[in-house]
């Protein structure tokens, strides 16, 4: 975690991110960040770094590539770039390869004119909050403009696109051993970074596969299509009918599943069966780990086969370090960031997709009756527009309004309050057996919200 002193103002919850070519994801931007990378390797230990570099298929991406590899460049390190290449195939080129760190161009689930960067280690995990915010120092400081190698020092770059032939490859094996499944199944890859690596591996299914949002054109990313617009996948689903329909996001660590009615199947599910499995083959470790947003009916049914839950703050990167500091072999959050540590270093939407698949083969697990058998806990959620957030939370009247909201739900529930990391918004989350009680303590904690506020909003 930043200590107060050391806030990232660049970074956020995933990396650098905004309209591309304009605020900070300018083409100068992603050149000095590039720069402050390369810098931070160095000042670890490692001479003449060399990176992994991927981009989804945003128009923005080769232009921001460029920029990003020529700082790195220029800063001495050997550039490996693997052209349209989703993060999890990064993060899986990283581990079984001798490089010092990965870059990714993308802006994840959101729109085309998004574009975003973020950095991996050498074993393809996310950075800490801490290491992003010393890369943020760099930035400031004038040793990244001073230190210019020059002649034999500057850095090489090495396209490598048949990488993604070894990431498919990889996938295919993880299929294969789902065994003789043929059920026909619809994969939509959101246009984005896995389009055609999706369509290699699900080419080796024995049934019937449909394809949707594999025609990306630079622009269409995510746009109807993926998990972001998961009525899509739900609607085809139903057309072809598919037994399951797979969903990913732009850079494809994300999955989300849909029954043959086109019933969701989320993170939260996913956890459930996929625990089971892990813990029948001794892989599973201390437990799981899922976000303070996840379902408690999360907690019962892990509680019913006896396995241990920890909860760690929203974004996949939290949950990979509860994972390490729990000994946790699984997690993810309710989005469909799933973690399987002995599978993966980051969150990998096909291969989640796959070990699910994997997982209800072994259990017998009959998939349309996954959510009739998850029965949810309702949830409400109001954002309030607060200016001062950490004042109200800090605030006496909010805390007593809290013990009593508690007491209201008797055990029967819980409650999250928390602000926005991107907007001035204070959020709060009830959850509750109750209906009737959950909107009641809900509006209860917005009238003292907005008590303490002076009724901003």
């Amino acid at each position: 975690m930043v200590t107060p002193e050391r806030v990232r103002c660049l970074f956020g919850t995933d990396g650098v991110r905004d309209v591309a070519n304009s605020g900070i994801m300018m083409p100068e931007m992603a050149l000095r960040l590039g720069r402050a990378f390369v810098l931070f390797l160095t000042e670890r230990g490692v001479p003449r770094p060399k990176i992994a570099v991927g981009r989804d298929t945003r128009r923005s991406g080769v232009m921001l590539e460029s920029a990003l590899v020529s700082g790195m460049m220029s800063a001495g390190a050997d550039v490996h770039s693997l052209g349209v290449f989703p993060t999890p195939g990064v993060s899986y080129v990283l581990r079984n390869s001798d490089f010092d760190g990965g870059g990714i161009i993308s802006a994840s689930h959101n729109p085309a004119e998004y574009n975003g960067i973020k950095f991996l280690d050498s074993s393809g995990s996310k950075l800490s909050d801490d290491d992003e915010a010393t890369i943020e120092e760099y930035l400031g400081d004038n040793l990244l403009d001073d230190w210019r190698p020059t002649g034999a020092s500057i850095g090489g770059l090495v396209n490598e696109c048949a990488r993604a032939e070894e990431y498919a490859a990889w996938l295919s094996g993880q299929l294969s051993l789902a065994g003789d499944c043929d059920w026909p199944i619809v994969v939509d890859a959101a246009n984005g970074a896995v389009s055609t690596i999706a369509m290699t591996v699900f080419s080796n299914w024995r049934g019937r596969v449909s394809y949707t949002g594999v025609t990306p054109d630079g622009l269409n990313i995510n746009e109807g299509v993926g998990v972001i617009h998961i009525r899509h996948l739900a609607e085809t689903v139903k057309r072809e009918s598919a037994v399951l329909g797979f969903a990913f996001d732009g850079d494809a660590d994300r999955v989300l599943l849909c029954d043959g009615l086109g019933r969701v199947i989320d993170g939260d599910i996913m956890l459930w069966i996929i625990s089971r499995y892990l813990a029948s083959r001794g892989q599973l470790g201390s437990g799981v780990v899922s976000t303070v947003m996840s379902n408690m009916a999360l907690d019962e049914k892990m509680a019913e086969d006896g396995i241990e839950i920890f909860r760690s703050q929203v974004g996949d990167r939290y949950v990979v370090d509860m994972m390490r500091k729990t000994g946790a072999r699984l997690g993810g959050e309710q989005s469909g960031h799933i973690i399987a540590l002995d599978y993966a270093s980051t969150g990998d939407g096909i291969g989640a997709g796959i070990l699910f698949l994997r997982a209800c083969r072994e259990l017998g697990e009959d998939i349309s009756s996954l959510v009739d058998r998850f029965p949810r806990y309702p949830q409400l959620l109001r954002n309030i527009r607060v200016a001062d957030r950490e004042g109200v939370l800090a605030s006496p009247e909010l805390e007593e309004a809290r013990a009593h909201a508690l007491a209201k739900l008797s055990g029967s529930g819980r409650i999250l309050l928390r602000p926005s990391g991107t907007e001035p918004l204070l959020r709060i989350l009830v959850e509750a057996k109750d209906e009737g009680v959950m909107r009641a303590v809900c509006d209860d904690l917005e009238r003292a919200v907005r008590s303490v506020s002076g009724g901003a909003g």
